[in-house]
């Protein structure tokens, strides 16, 4: 390839237009009913966890947030927690005498994530949840193997809102997706040795590209001995007690990918998109 062809073709991924190439590609024929169904308004259940308000979050978020086992469970890690949907998802399934642990870095989604859980959460709960504001990816430098259960839903491309804000379209590059991947690195990496062995660890994003969902966590495989994935034979189901805070009109559907799930609403009545694995690190 030419100088100034090679020049192009990187010209075309940018914005609009390189977006919908980068999608296309990714998707082939069933691309232009995925975006339709991203374009078009999200789908809520509702969640009441015994608060004064309840919590509308998307049906894909709550299934994926149930998939992380907490029985047991008394030290548990909500890494990149705001607004607080999975917090309460966590919230209302962990056993008594355990603590949540919820972190963000943003000192104003901070402020959201405090108001969800003093809102919908009653005393006996939130007296156990302690909201923290600080850059998890740095927390493994001072501290490790100190929760049983991490939930990290990661920083994304989010492309749904991508597609529904004409100012994030236009600026959109294929970089965009490479400096994400590093941040979730950066992040999981630091989970990963968060979690004490015989531990449950739950990443998810809302992203439709690869490289910030199997591409990520094939590096966790490649870094640690100790990886194990937890549906390599079984499909994911929702806890069959779901219902005690939870009201869904439907159970989302999986679509199987290298190292984990997603839930894409085109297939789902408008619920997702969402990304998920489980991973267990091994007793050594």
């Amino acid at each position: 390839m030419s100088k100034n062809k090679g020049a192009k073709a990187n010209l075309v991924l940018k914005g609009k237009e390189g977006f919908e190439k980068y999608y296309s590609d990714l998707y082939g024929l069933r691309w232009p009913l995925l975006k339709e169904a991203l374009v078009k308004d999200s789908v809520y259940a509702t969640l009441y966890c015994g608060g004064t308000e309840k919590y509308y979050l998307d049906p894909a978020s709550v299934f994926a947030a149930m998939q992380l086992p907490l029985t047991g469970a008394t030290r548990i890690l909500d890494m990149c927690a705001a607004p607080g949907g999975k917090t309460l998802v966590l919230a209302g399934r962990m056993d008594e005498d355990a603590v949540l642990v919820s972190n963000e870095r943003s000192q104003n989604r901070k402020q959201r994530l405090v108001t969800v859980c003093d809102t919908c959460l009653p005393p006996n709960i939130r007296e156990r949840i302690k909201i923290s504001c600080s850059d998890a990816a740095k927390w493994c430098t001072t501290q490790k193997e100190c929760y049983e259960r991490i939930l990290l839903d990661a920083p994304c491309s989010s492309e749904r809102h991508v597609l529904n804000d004409e100012k994030y379209l236009a600026d959109w590059s294929p970089n965009r997706i490479k400096s994400l991947a590093m941040e979730q690195w950066a992040l999981l990496s630091c989970a990963y040795r968060l979690l004490e062995p015989d531990g449950y660890l739950l990443y998810s994003t809302c992203a439709l590209a690869k490289a910030e969902n199997d591409g990520v966590v094939e590096r966790l495989l490649k870094k640690f001995d100790d990886v194990e994935f937890c549906f390599r034979e079984n499909e994911p189901i929702i806890p069959e007690d779901y219902a005690r805070t939870c009201k869904m009109d439907f159970i989302p559907k999986t679509e199987r990918t290298e190292y984990g799930f997603h839930i894409l609403p085109d297939m789902q009545s408008g619920a997702g998109p969402i990304w998920f694995t489980l991973v267990h690190k091994k007793n050594r």
